[in-house]
Formats: C-alpha cells, structure tokens, sequence
C-alpha cells in the first residue's frame, strides 16, 4: 500500500477499513542469506538498504523484543553533521543528506524537521574551535555559519544574555539540522524493507552463534536455529553481552543516557539548542513539550533508567542559558543504553570471524547516523568492502594507533 493524502481522504470515507498491517508477522525460516542481530533502526535501514540498493531479498532482521523497544524510541531525535574530524564529517554529512529525502524514500511520515541547530559559544577559545569545525563542515559540502549576539537574540530573545559565568558571545548555526520522530524512523524503515521480501522476526533473541572451524554460520534463538551465510551485528547498548557469546571482547563500554521532556508550552525553541560551557541540548516537540538531555550517567550499566543526580545537572545546565525553564514542569524521563566507545566513533567492519560482522560503539551519534549506518553497513554486507565515508570505523583502529577522537564525546575511560 502507498501512503498519500488521497489514501488518507478515501479512508476517511470509508470506514477506514481499507488499511493493512504496516508489516508481516513472519516465522523465521531455516535458513537466509544475511540475518541481522537487532531490529532498532541501525539493524532496520541495514535491512531495508540491502533490499532497496544491493537488491539482497533473503533477510531476517531478529530483535529480542519489539521494534522500537531500545535507543531508536529513547533518544532526543535531534539529526545534524556538525562534526570536526575527517574519519567523522563527511559520514554524518552523507547521513544528513538521506535524512532530508528519507520520507520520500520510504514513503512513510517521520517528520523531518529541518529547523537548524544553534550551539552556544561562551569564550574566545571555544569560539576559536567553532570557526575551526565550521571550516571542516564547509570542506565536506555542509552548511555552518558564526553567528553574534545580535543575531541570536533575533532568534531567540529568551536567553540569558548578561549571565556573567556563562555569557553568549555567539554561536555556531547550522540551518540544515533538526529533529525528526524518532519511532517513526523504525516504523518506516521497517515497512520498507518488509515491502521487499525481508523477514521482521519480533520478541526472537539471539542466545548464542553457530561457529563451524572458525566460521559463523548461524544463531541460536528464542524461536530455534537460525542458519545464515553471514550474520550482522547491531544491538547498540547490548553490543558487548551479545558478542560476548561470540567470544569477543569489544572497547566500549555501556552507559546509560537519560532524556527528558516537560509538560506542553507554546511554541519558544525555534530549533535546537546546546548549551557550550557543559552539556545540555533542548528542542521542541510538535506537541509543545520541551525534549532535553544532557551527560551520560557515571557508572555501566544496561538498565533503561537513569538517576537523580544526572536530572539535576541536566537541569542546571538548562537554567544557565534559559532561566524561564525552571517554571516548566518534567512530565516523564527515559533512559536509552549507550554503547559508548573509548573515542567516541563508531565501528561498521567485518570481525576476525568469518561471516560475522559488527556494527555499535555509536555513543551520542547514533540516532543522526541511523540512515548512513544502515547504507553503509548495507554497502559492507554486500560487497565485502567499507563504503567511503566509512572507511575510517575499523574494529582495529586502536591498535594502529588511528583513534577518531572527536572532542566530547567518548566514554572518558579517565572518569570512570
């Protein structure tokens, strides 16, 4: 079925009795081409690339619970490519460019909403580093802009300007950045790739790998075996149990971060938000409630929760740059497991096993990266090769000494 506003009109006249599941409910056959361990949205553009671009139709895509249960409906669905490094760019850059065509792409509504992304800057040497990122989006075909004062307060006035700890004295823009619906991402994918053939198995988890003298050749599930010609790794925060049972020890760590949104306000964040003397970014839903979040909890964990004293940091930081939010009330919180790696950037690469390839280590990126992810990991799947703009999220790059080591980002091994 394709999607339109006159699908949408003839509905409404008839009932409403004309539409169909979004997606099949299929039993896991013996055996596939590829399965993919993991049905966020990193295993599910992964999915549907492979069967729109590479044209692979004999895929499972398995998820332990349902789909949409782990970070892809947990996160602050803020999309950008504001990035410094090379080995980082021009990847979230690609990513940025497939997030303003993806509605059209699968025909589904993710509400992509390209309001721009503003990031504070509050000394001389913090704006000597933004002008230095911008010239590194501008090299890889992205939009930045240094912005003074004056301008921001044209934006937004609400800000606290004469702050003598914390003063406004510009801001990095980046106009093409944004937000979208996070779970409609996974919707939308999902139905995509069951359009072409692929198998989404739900509440199916993944005990364990068949290895045959040194080759993947399969999983062992919930739902029984499953034989694979190569298996595909991507369960974010759950990354190092479940390659674990593969036997492999991975170099990240798992942490959880929590997210935030108030009760409804009328309309004030033009865009998003972030706050550049700590951590702190805010947008606003379409529903008026202020999304926010900020650092990741101080300790591993793998539970969905967070704790008290990272609300009140989160919060501080609020204040600092927009003292009106403490007269907002909190109406709910969230916690998403973050599989955070010792650089902070990811890995799409084959492992040292045959047939069993890994995709993870996405810390605060993952959500902006889920549609070049998935084309990327896509692209290694079906060819054997990196794409381009993934070449440099190799699993050896630590010991080559070729660290991505993008300012802020990490799970700051020193602290823990």
């Amino acid at each position: 079925m394709r999607y339109s506003a006159w699908k949408i009109f003839k509905e409404g006249l008839t009932g409403n009795k004309g539409w169909t599941p979004a997606w099949r409910e299929p039993e896991p056959k013996a055996e596939y081409d590829i399965v993919i361990v993991g049905g966020g949205g990193h295993g599910l553009s992964t999915a549907y690339y492979l069967a729109k671009e590479f044209g692979e139709k004999n895929v499972a895509v398995v998820e332990k619970g349902w789909l949409g249960s782990g970070n892809i409906g947990r996160n602050t669905t803020i999309i950008r490519s504001n990035y410094l490094l090379e080995g980082n760019q021009p990847f979230y850059e690609f990513s940025l460019k497939l997030w303003e065509g993806l509605e059209q792409d699968f025909n589904y509504n993710a509400m992509v909403s390209q309001r721009g992304i503003l990031n504070l800057i509050h000394s001389d040497p913090q704006r000597d580093a933004f002008v230095r990122r911008g010239n590194a989006m501008r090299l890889s075909g992205a939009d930045a802009e240094i912005l003074g004062p004056a301008e921001i307060r044209k934006m937004c006035p609400f800000l606290d300007y004469d702050n003598a700890r914390f003063p406004i004295q510009g801001a990095i823009w980046q106009p093409r950045g944004g937000t979208v619906r996070h779970d409609a991402v996974a919707w939308g994918y999902a139905r995509g790739a069951d359009a072409r053939g692929v198998d989404i198995i739900q509440n199916c988890e993944v005990t364990g790998f068949l290895m045959e003298n040194g080759t993947c050749t399969g999983v062992e599930t919930a739902k029984g075996t499953i034989r694979a010609k190569k298996v595909a790794v991507c369960v974010a925060g759950s990354s190092s149990r479940v390659m674990e049972k593969a036997g492999m020890r991975l170099p990240i760590e798992s942490h959880v971060l929590q997210a935030f949104v108030s009760e409804g306000l009328k309309p004030v964040i033009p865009g998003v938000i972030t706050f550049g003397a700590g951590h702190f970014y805010v947008s606003q839903s379409d529903k008026g409630g202020l999304v926010f979040g900020g650092d990741i909890d101080g300790y591993n964990t793998y539970a969905q929760r967070g704790n008290l004293p990272v609300v009140e940091d989160v919060c501080e930081g609020g204040m600092a740059i927009m003292p009106m939010i403490g007269r907002a009330r909190l109406l709910r919180m969230w916690g998403g497991v973050m599989d955070m790696s010792m650089d902070g950037s990811p890995f799409i690469d084959k492992t040292h096993i045959e047939g069993l390839y890994f995709n993870g280590g996405w810390c605060y990126g993952g959500f902006k990266a889920t549609p070049a992810s998935g084309y990327c990991y896509a692209h290694l799947l079906a060819t054997d090769r990196p794409h381009d703009t993934a070449q440099h999220y190799r699993l050896d790059r630590f010991r080559r000494g070729a660290p991505i080591d993008e300012k802020g980002q990490g799970a700051q091994p020193n602290l823990h």
